[in-house]
Parts: structure tokens; sequence; C-alpha cells
């Protein structure tokens, strides 16, 4: 058993290590000097660690204390339930920090964090009680995805393990954030790069003129064009349904995209005037007839290989860069591309070729109070921008 005298006495050592004072009890010193009350135990046979608190803080007696009336906890049988609330393996309380997140964010991003830290730091550093995780374990882990070419990656994955430290530094299951200073040892993040946009009209042209000479399927080519006549994200029009498209057969044809399907903080997703509306031009109903002809009766008007299944994200990009404009122009460059000619030809005000785009306004008083959609306006701004595009 351990004295007040012999763990004073413990020195830091280049590697973390463990000094037992017995039934499970046991001080962790730290290559920092610091040194912390551990409490190994199992529960229906599997092994638990919790962490009863940092030295001298928590001095000897108090340890055992705590060790002595958690083992009764344990005996009594409310050790299953318990047990299962303090398992202080990285994975455990990495997926307990998701679920208090989760509702801060998007689903989709949800599904992103959850998914990278599934595929790349679970199978690594997830079965290891969080206290026992250093730095170059950290740092193993990282690297293997920079190995892949993944350096955004690698620095997001990074960004998420600090995250789940400082959380359980909170809850008192450990006491440093390892992953902190593994950020001096990561790739230097990529210079930054705008995506590749066409902004001469005539260069434009001639990517359309490309994709319709192109042997790709007809509705693949029908999605591109609906992408330029309407420069919103990528994603609205893979996953367009019918059902957001108004008035098609009327002189004021309408696409109301809702709040849920824009890129927005979650909160505002469930705002109805977060909408975004997109007047359609002749040439993009004339677009959305030849889909209707093809597509079938599905629910969506670009459908993949499935009528209930959007097209692949990336097969815009293979159409382009299959059209010989690799490097050149991206589906996600439309938006660009109609910034930049509206912009420079003045087919609109600034400020309405941005509420286009769907932009927040830049002024903060502005973008709470004014709520006018200008429909009329941004109608004769889409149908210039078409007829530029494809003039008759």
């Amino acid at each position: 058993m351990l004295t007040n005298a012999t763990v004073k006495a413990a020195r830091p050592r280049a590697r973390p290590y463990k000094v037992s004072d017995g039934t499970g009890l046991f001080l962790f010193v730290q290559p920092t000097g610091r040194k912390s009350w551990r409490l190994r135990y199992r529960v229906e046979g599997r092994e638990q660690l919790r962490v009863l608190g940092a030295w001298p803080e928590v001095d000897i007696g108090d340890a055992r204390a705590q060790r002595d009336r958690w083992l009764e906890l344990l005996g009594r049988g409310v050790g299953a339930r318990a047990a299962n609330d303090a398992d202080d393996s990285f994975t455990a309380i990495a997926r307990r920090w998701y679920q208090h997140q989760r509702e801060r964010w998007s689903e989709q991003h949800a599904a992103d964090v959850i998914t990278s830290l599934e595929r790349d730091v679970f199978p690594a550093i997830g079965a290891k009680p969080i206290g026992d995780i250093d730095a170059p374990m950290i740092l193993r882990a990282v690297r293997a995805i920079e190995r892949r070419g993944s350096i955004e990656t690698a620095r997001r994955i990074r960004q998420r393990i600090s995250a789940v430290f400082g959380f359980a530094m909170s809850e008192g299951l450990c006491e440093d954030d390892p992953a902190a200073i593994v950020t001096k040892a990561l790739a230097p993040a990529p210079a930054s790069r705008r995506q590749p946009a066409l902004t001469d009209i005539d260069a434009v042209r001639d990517l359309i003129a490309a994709v319709d000479r192109s042997d790709a399927g007809e509705l693949v080519k029908l999605a591109s064009r609906f992408l330029a006549l309407t420069a919103v994200r990528l994603a609205c029009v893979r996953q367009l349904p019918w059902s957001e498209l108004e008035d098609l057969d009327e002189p004021a044809p309408l696409w109301r995209i809702p709040a849920a399907r824009m890129k927005l903080k979650k909160a505002r997703k469930t705002d109805p005037t977060a909408e975004h509306l997109v007047p359609l031009s002749s040439q993009a109903v004339e677009v959305l007839r030849r889909a209707r002809a093809l597509g079938g009766a599905g629910p969506l008007v670009f459908p993949g290989r499935a009528a209930d299944r959007p097209m692949g994200e990336g097969r815009l990009g293979e159409l382009y860069d299959d059209a010989g404009f690799a490097g050149r122009h991206v589906p996600h460059g439309w938006r660009a591309s109609f910034s930049t000619i509206a912009n420079e030809l003045k087919l609109a005000d600034r400020a309405l070729i941005d509420m286009a785009l769907a932009h927040a306004p830049k002024n903060r008083v502005e973008a709470a109070y004014n709520r006018a959609q200008l429909l009329e306006e941004r109608r004769r701004l889409f149908q210039a921008w078409a007829d530029l595009l494809m003039p008759a």
C-alpha cells in the first residue's frame, strides 16, 4: 500500500506509469509530473476505469474512500447501470459527447462527425480508457489519415478528438487534452483555393455546348443545364422533388426550396421564413418538361439508377471532366459564374444578385428585418441570365 510519502516521492518518467495501492486503486503519474488517482474494476467481465481526482487535491485517504464507496455500489448490484454510465473508454465518452452536441448540428454534419469517428478513431484508440490515451497514440491515428492524402480530414478529426477530451475534462474523467499538442506535429494545411469556375460568358457557352455533345445520359445533361440556369447548390438540384415546383404552366413558375434543404444553421432549418424562392426562366421550365418525359412518375426530377434515389453526387463533376473542362469548372462553380457575369454585365444590382444566390445580407439589422422577396425583379434577372447562357 502507498503512503503519503511514496505518493509525493513519485517522480515523472519519459512515459506515464502506475503505482498500485491495491484493490484496483492506483496512482497514475504522467511525464508532466501530474498525478491522479484511478480505479480499475470489472463489470460483467469488462474492464472499466474511473478517474477519482488529481493529487494533491484528492489525497490518499480520499481516494481510498471513493474506491470503497464505488466498490460497495457495484457489490449491491447498482454496478451494471452505474458502470455503463461510467464507461471511460474513448468510444463511450465520444458517443456521449456526440449525443450532447448533435441537437446543435444539422443532420448532415452530425452524420459526418460520427462516421469519421467510427471510421478513423474508434478502431485506433476507442477501446482505451480515455485517461490512458496520450499524444503519440492520437498522432498515430491522425497520421494514418494523412497518409491517404486526406490532410484537411485529419485536421478536422484532431479537432473532434480534442472536443471529446474537453467534454471528458469537464466531467472529471481526464485531466488534460493530449490532442491539443498534436496540432504542432500535423502536416501543414493545404493552401486554400477557390473551386474552379468559368467566369467568361463565351467559355460558359462552350461548356454547355460540350455537355450537349457528350454521350452522357440525357437526364444528367438536363440536371447540368438546370443547375446552370438556377445557380443553386448541387445538392438542391440532385435531391429536387417535383413537389417543390409550382405553377410550371403559368406565367410565373416558381421553385420553393424549404429551409430544411438549404445550407443554414440547424436552428433556421425549421424557420418557414428561411425558405428560398427561385423564379424559373422559360428555359428552366423547358428543362423540367423534358425531365418529366424522361424520368417517369418518380418523386425526383433528376433520379439516379433508382427512381426514388438522386443521381450520384460526383456525376456532374465527371461530366464536366469528360467534356474537357477538368480543373476549369465544377458543379458548384455555376454560382461563381452567375455572380461574376451578372455583376460584370450589370444584369441587376449586387444586392439582388446576392439575394438570388440566397446569400444573407452582410448588415445584421437588414438580415433580421428586411424580408422582401423582390420576386419579379429576380425573375427578370434569371430570365436575362438564361438568355445569355442559351440565346435563341
